[in-house]
């Protein structure tokens, strides 16, 4: 052997034992260092989870009914394993399946589809285990009966096809026909990142899960949902169980316990319909005579005591129940887009709307901070001159030198617009360039609007309170585009008065639209320009004034129990603070609101109450909105001498307050109070005693829900005749 070759053996011997030391330090590595990982890797690989949803706790009313609850349903099921296992793929198998129980094979083929596949349809995919059934159809009518006869009479067409009873959610409306739909809210499929999210919180939450979406079931998710049970099923390698590893029993969820009285939202929802349906019906006098549109609306009923929310009402609505057993494409599409008028939007706490002169009991302590008596009087003439622009009075009414609490009957609006005037000159024109000194603005913020009241239910829309550093910002945001259309215009607006103005609109907002003018100033004392609010944030504010000037955090849920009747949480009414309104004020404004119902704009609405014995006190409200027709709003509380719940009605493009809104607020008070005709009969009163009851409701050992153990309070009492009262003002005051 030569030198060379004896060289070339020696590398290949380092080499074959590198190698070989590699291979080893690799195999230690595996098996030693990370044997356990792998192992439990590979056992992973055996063991399959098998969920049992826990039963979804129940959302009840304050005396105890069933809002949400669970009914067993026949329950068809399609296991996912059998129909891969189909040399189609399942298509045969569903078409025959979607023919028994009369639905389409799209439907069936999206329900069975696994979430996150590339033809997933998110809204009605199957986001559990792929190991166990698929619910597909759920039912008791008489249908549904026949279409499982089917199904177990011909088992050798729908292998994999099971039907048995199962617990599904069921809105119960509290047995007397409510809807709460917005309020109460509906589940869904729960998604792989809030899965894994839970999963860094500690909180147990399983794929196929169903979650809330909305209202209640969103906000107390955890309470409700409760712990799902767990089998471990181990399988072989060709996806066959062979055994069950471990079982752990689910854990029912907690009740959650409302202020919401079925009985009363279902009067409150009956009242709306009807005001949408009687505005419809109506002409518009500034539209030519053609009838209102009426295309939303929303009420809350609130219990000025507490701020616990008895009613609340969102127009138009849709049936909670379509989202159980999982909600098909089409209906979906409705409830959600703009063909179905955006259905599943809860118009009370989240549309914004310009809540016309119901804002005037904000702007009536604005124009008190600023200097103007509530115990003078000032002159309402037909129309006042704001920056060149002569604005009117409601219908040009004119009603000379009035008190300041003859101004809020009438709802005079160049009182307001004179109070404005003067405030915007005395902040210095157009050179105030602060909200910090304007007391409109501070009122308003003051009044807690401009943001969330802190409702207990999702996604609650903010307001808009449009001060002079808001118009900044919304003019930078907005610059860029309103100098496009300065130059393009509005060509695709077939309304030329709407284009022009629109044009003209653009123009001063591409040079200076930032500045702050008397108009913006005249419009937001009366509630109009920019200024949004929401229907539950104008309940809160009558509210307030109602009780005295506490401002509350508005609360749904009331408390949360156990299965067993054991309380697990209590709401306590919670203060968000105090109007920034004098005692000498508040007072004032409490007299003004009770004379509108006797002699002011609200006096037709109460024709033939027993004012004398149930004082109410109201505010109408029409806001003019460019291009549509008026919003009707109706603002009232009573009992007005011992107030205890405030309602406020709000109908789009409706019409004057007095003319729609009202009449329905009064057939809510009505049912609420036990009042027929001139008579008050309190035992007709839907909450006995005209208060919400102050327990909660009992649990029987069955588990039934009872009302609470003390369900009355006094009753409304008989009252001192009242003063005569003046003559009710003309028809056109009736804003």
């Amino acid at each position: 052997m030569n030198q060379r070759s004896g060289l070339r053996l020696v590398v290949l011997q380092v080499l074959v034992l590198s190698l070989i030391a590699t291979l080893g330090g690799r195999l230690w590595f595996l098996q030693v260092h990370s044997g356990d990982t792998y192992e439990a890797a590979a056992t992973s690989n055996r063991v399959r989870d098998v969920v049992t949803p826990a039963t979804r706790g129940l959302i009840v009313d304050v005396a105890g009914r069933p809002l949400a609850r669970n009914r067993t349903a026949l329950v068809v099921s399609v296991s996912r394993t059998e129909l891969l296992r189909q040399s189609d793929g399942g298509k045969a198998l569903l078409t025959r399946l979607a023919t028994v129980l009369d639905v389409e094979y799209a439907d069936l083929k999206a329900r069975t589809t696994v979430c996150g596949a590339p033809d997933a349809v998110r809204s009605v995919c199957w986001n559990g285990s792929p190991y166990q059934p698929i619910p597909v159809a759920d039912g008791e009518d008489d249908a549904m009966m026949d279409a499982v006869q089917q199904i177990l009479e011909r088992r050798e067409d729908f292998p994999g096809v099971t039907a048995e009873q199962q617990s599904v959610r069921d809105y119960a409306g509290g047995g007397v026909g409510a809807n709460a739909a917005h309020a109460v809210g509906y589940l869904g499929p729960v998604t792989e990142e809030e899965v894994e999210q839970a999963k860094a919180d500690g909180r147990p939450l399983q794929s196929s899960d169903l979650v809330g979406r909305a209202g209640l079931e969103k906000q107390y998710d955890a309470y409700l949902r409760g712990t799902p049970g767990i089998r471990q099923l181990a399988v072989d390698s060709q996806g066959g169980v062979t055994g069950t590893i471990s079982e752990t029993d689910p854990t029912p969820g907690n009740y959650v316990v409302t202020h919401l009285d079925a009985k009363v939202q279902k009067a409150t929802e009956d009242a709306l319909v009807a005001a949408v349906e009687g505005a419809r019906t109506k002409g518009d006098p500034n539209k030519g005579g053609a009838t209102f549109r009426a295309d939303s609306a929303s009420a809350v009923v609130m219990d000025v005591r507490t701020g616990g929310v008895v009613a609340m009402a969102s127009y138009p609505s849709y049936r909670p129940n379509i989202w159980v057993g999982g909600i098909s494409q089409s209906e979906y599409e409705n409830i959600t887009g703009a063909a179905g008028n955006y259905k599943i939007l809860n118009r009370a706490t989240q549309g914004e709307y310009a809540p016309g002169s119901i804002f005037k009991a904000v702007s009536t302590a604005a124009a008190v901070d600023a200097g103007f008596s509530v115990h003078r009087s000032y002159d309402c003439p037909g129309t006042y001159n704001v920056g060149n622009h002569l604005k009117k009075n409601y219908e040009s009414a004119a009603y000379g030198v009035i008190s300041f609490e003859r101004a809020i009957e009438v709802s005079c609006d160049t009182n307001w617009y004179y109070f404005a005037d003067t405030v915007w000159n005395r902040l210095g024109g157009y050179e105030q360039r602060s909200d910090a000194r304007d007391p409109f603005v501070q009122a308003a913020k003051g009044y807690g609007l401009g943001k969330a009241t802190g409702v207990d239910l999702p996604a609650e829309a903010d307001g808009r309170i449009p001060g002079r550093e808001w118009k900044r910002d919304y003019w930078e945001a907005t610059k860029a585009a309103a100098c496009v259309r300065a130059k393009k215009g509005y060509p695709e607006v077939e309304d030329r008065e709407r284009a022009a103005f629109l044009l003209q609109l653009a123009k001063e907002n591409c040079t200076d639209g930032w500045r702050y003018g008397p108009g913006d100033e005249a419009n937001f004392a009366i509630g109009q320009g920019d200024v949004l609010v929401t229907p539950l944030q104008m309940a809160r504010v009558y509210a307030a004034v109602a009780n005295g000037g506490t401002l509350w955090v508005p609360q749904v849920a009331k408390a949360v129990m156990r299965p067993d009747g054991k309380v697990v949480k209590q709401f306590k009414p919670e203060s968000a603070g105090k109007l920034p309104v004098s005692k000498d004020t508040l007072q004032f404004l409490q007299r003004a609101l009770t004379k509108v119902s006797s002699t002011g704009t609200g006096a037709g609405v109460f024709r033939g109450w027993p004012l004398e014995q149930v004082p109410v006190a109201s505010k109408t409200g029409t806001a003019e909105v460019f291009g549509k027709q008026s919003t009707s709003w109706f603002a009232a509380y009573a009992p007005a001498d011992e107030p205890q719940y405030a309602i406020v009605m709000m109908v789009t493009q409706g019409g004057t307050g007095s003319g729609t809104s009202g009449p329905q607020v009064r057939a809510i008070y009505e049912k609420l109070l036990g009042v027929s005709g001139a008579s008050v009969r309190p035992a007709t009163a839907l909450q006995k005693g005209a208060a919400p009851p102050k327990g909660l409701p009992r649990i029987a050992a069955d588990g039934s829900v009872l009302p609470p153990a003390t369900t009355s309070r006094t009753a409304v009492k008989p009252r001192r005749p009242a003063r005569a009262p003046r003559p009710a003002p003309s028809p056109g005051a009736g804003r």
